[in-house]
């Protein structure tokens, strides 16, 4: 019977834009059935994306609304329902499983579930990224563009940082996963950045430390620093974190690295440039690229891929000459993000043939 409600439960996570695949040997079902009880389960395959309160959830399915209050705030402090308060007190709605719930297990991830999710990540991840809208979208760290050049709001990592209320930091939770493996990294584990437009959002939060915007903005530079690449949710409104990502550890570029899935992230609007006169062919920058970009003319000249540079700008400031820098890819190269995160999941419904509206 469990065997059945958690299966029940995959199929409505994958009915979401975000999508969770089912695998050969039921590797998700596995991995369900590690975050949710059985009771919990079967609740969460019956909600919806829009939010709902307690009492119009336990109308529609049928439980005691004491019952599923209590089902709803426990499932809620584990991350795997999202929740809000609206007009009608705390509401509840569906969360996907990436990005989403399994991230918000930042403070829960033991050995076991590392182990889960990365047979889970072997056997389906591929799907997941090879859909587009990707789910991330870069954003050019900030050393990299110059001063003189426009760059919108949700293309500008400090930008962001500048404009929110209450800044966060957290462990990266795919780094702890290669951690928990024997196989993780050497970049920094503390830099995955979480924002919000209400002041003091994270105070008192068991998982998140809190920041200052000053300390918000130092993590930023130390990620960059480390060589990692800032991306974001791939729309332009509404963004709330900040993710410092690497090919070695990262969910999302993984994808390229290991599965050999191109455009696993979507690009920013610019594109790295070189001037032929100041470099000097010491290949300093090559270390820095992630994406297999840059390469050595036969002039010992660095030449740049167009195709396979994302934008992230992290090699610009290891230039020790001051010979790359970013500019604006041509407008006809240049594929503007859906505006909110509903207009991206209705553009990935569609990509994916499903009916958003079975959901809501």
């Amino acid at each position: 019977m469990s065997h059945e409600i958690y299966k029940r439960l995959a199929e409505r996570l994958d009915a979401l834009p975000n999508g969770f695949p089912a695998t050969p040997d039921g590797a998700e079902l596995r991995l369900l059935a590690r975050l949710y009880t059985p009771e919990e389960a079967d609740l969460a395959s019956r909600l919806r994306l829009t939010r709902e309160s307690p009492e119009e959830i336990a109308a529609r399915t049928g439980l005691e609304t004491s019952e599923a209050r209590k089902l709803l705030k426990t499932m809620t402090r584990r991350g795997l329902i999202a929740a809000a308060r609206g007009e009608k007190g705390l509401e509840y709605g569906l969360m996907p499983f990436v990005v989403g719930i399994y991230e918000m297990q930042a403070g829960n991830l033991d050995a076991e579930m590392a182990a889960l999710f990365e047979a889970y990540y072997k056997q389906a991840f591929g799907e997941i990224l090879r859909v587009q809208p990707q789910l991330h979208r870069v954003i050019p760290i900030n050393e990299s563009i110059r001063n003189d050049m426009e760059v919108h709001p949700h293309e500008s990592a400090a930008g962001l940082v500048n404009n929110a209320q209450a800044w966060g930091v957290l462990d990266c939770i795919c780094r702890q996963q290669r951690n928990l493996l024997g196989e993780g990294c050497n970049h920094p584990i503390d830099v995955c950045m979480t924002l919000s437009e209400t002041p003091n959002a994270f105070d008192g939060n068991p998982v998140i430390r809190a920041l200052t915007r000053d300390e918000a903005l130092a993590t930023l530079q130390r990620a960059a620093d480390a060589g990692l690449v800032h991306s974001v949710s791939n729309n332009q409104q509404g963004l709330h974190y900040i993710c410092n990502c690497c090919t070695c550890s990262c969910g999302i570029l993984r994808g390229q690295a290991e599965l050999g899935i191109a455009n696993v992230i979507a690009r920013s609007a610019f594109v790295n440039q070189v001037d032929d006169l100041l470099c000097n062919g010491c290949e300093t920058c090559l270390d820095y690229c992630q994406f297999e970009a840059l390469s050595m003319s036969d002039e010992s000249i660095v030449q740049v891929n167009d195709i396979r540079c994302v934008g992230c700008g992290v090699c610009v400031p290891k230039c020790p000459n001051d010979a790359l820098g970013m500019q604006l890819r041509p407008p006809e190269q240049v594929k503007q993000p859906p505006v909110t995160l509903k207009d991206w999941g209705a553009v990935r419904a569609e990509a994916r043939g499903i009916r958003l509206e079975d959901v809501l």
